[in-house]
């Protein structure tokens, strides 16, 4: 987003280095205070442990993290919580491997502006989301593991302030999955009518990748799909429309989108990886759509704005026909209170279908 010198002339990023800053960088990581070479954090199964608390004013501006455990899935039993300012209930409540970016507790390399996941297979993740606070900061995981001990390496890289500006909001990320999404089955009607007829005019059994009420902007989400449904015949798991309700705007909707692969900034049904900083596939599907897919629409540059409430939605195939395992990480801004989430799932309803 393009911002103003001292001069008036626009400046983007690169501009920005220039300018003084008036604070003080400082890092929390998992380093071995021994001296040894042991850097890591190590959890046992049910344990939560603490791995940034930060006092006072600031904001962290980049978390790099890499994880080892035995067990399978261990990104999606491990979680990832954030609290600021002293609040009580996480700002961040999220699996583990689910936050930087990939569902499926899968690693895989891949490059946008606010996440990434790196060499060797993925597995160095890499966080650039501002996340500012007044009063402190703490983040925290817990390992919902049933056996093998999960290691953690990390930074959390932050500046110190001595007072936070007033029109600053808090960074928030919340996690969702419906499996399977409750669709209409494929009945007595062609496999065309299946995936391209219907009629939707409400929105109201579309999945939900977000619902928060205050005043705050939107600014994305990866939207994590298994294809369930089995068949010979042309199977594309699309043509979902996104629609954004704001502020309670009854249908039809200032933001209604034409397709799911439109929303994500594709489009003729996609069966290519693709990276971009703000859109892209990670996982496109096997044959004819089959499997796990992945893809990812970040609104760095066109965050969406709402004064008192925001629900993020997009139709589970055409008129929400389709009855597909839907997951989703929704990331956004908003003053405090936020909503308390809904429990997150138990370690069982969290894991990928194998």
């Amino acid at each position: 987003m393009l911002t103003l010198s001292a001069q008036g002339l626009p400046g983007g990023p690169l501009r920005e280095l220039a300018r003084r800053r008036n604070c003080r960088s400082r890092r929390i990581s998992s380093w071995d205070r021994t001296g040894g070479n042991d850097d890591r954090l190590h959890i046992f199964p049910g344990e939560t442990k603490t791995l940034a608390e930060i006092g006072g004013a600031g904001c962290i501006t980049h978390i790099w993290l890499t994880a080892m455990c035995s067990e399978k899935h261990f990104l999606r039993k491990a979680v990832l919580r954030m609290y600021w300012d002293e609040e009580t209930v996480p700002s961040v409540e999220v699996p583990l491997g689910d936050f930087f970016g990939l569902g499926h507790a899968r690693t895989k390399n891949f490059s946008s502006q606010p996440l990434t996941m790196g060499p060797q297979d993925g597995r160095g993740f890499n966080c650039f989301f501002p996340m500012p606070f007044a009063a402190g900061a703490r983040l925290e995981v817990t390992s919902d593991c049933s056996e093998a001990e999960l290691f953690l390496y990390y930074y959390v890289d932050y500046e110190a302030y001595t007072s936070l500006p007033p029109d600053m909001l808090q960074f928030h990320a919340w996690w969702n999955r419906e499996n399977p999404c409750r669709g209409t089955g494929d009945g007595q009607e062609s496999n065309e009518a299946f995936l391209f007829e219907g009629i939707n005019q409400s929105g109201n059994d579309n999945y939900l990748i977000l619902d928060a009420s205050g005043k705050g902007h939107y600014v994305g989400c990866h939207l994590d799909i298994e294809n369930l449904r089995e068949t010979d015949e042309f199977n594309w798991y699309g043509e979902g429309d996104d629609m954004i309700f704001i502020d309670g705007e009854p249908f039809p909707l200032s933001l209604h989108g034409t397709g799911t692969e439109d929303y994500f900034g594709t489009a003729f049904c996609p069966i290519q990886e693709f990276s971009s900083p703000y859109h892209g596939i990670i996982l496109p599907g096997e044959s004819n759509w089959a499997g796990k897919i992945t893809l990812y629409r970040y609104h760095i540059e066109d965050p969406i704005v709402f004064d008192q409430s925001i629900r993020v939605t997009i139709e589970h195939g055409h008129a929400n026909k389709r009855s597909d395992d839907y997951a989703s990480t929704a990331y956004w801004y908003q003053a405090e209170p936020h909503r308390r989430f809904a429990p997150l799932p138990p370690a069982g309803k969290r894991l990928p279908r194998e």
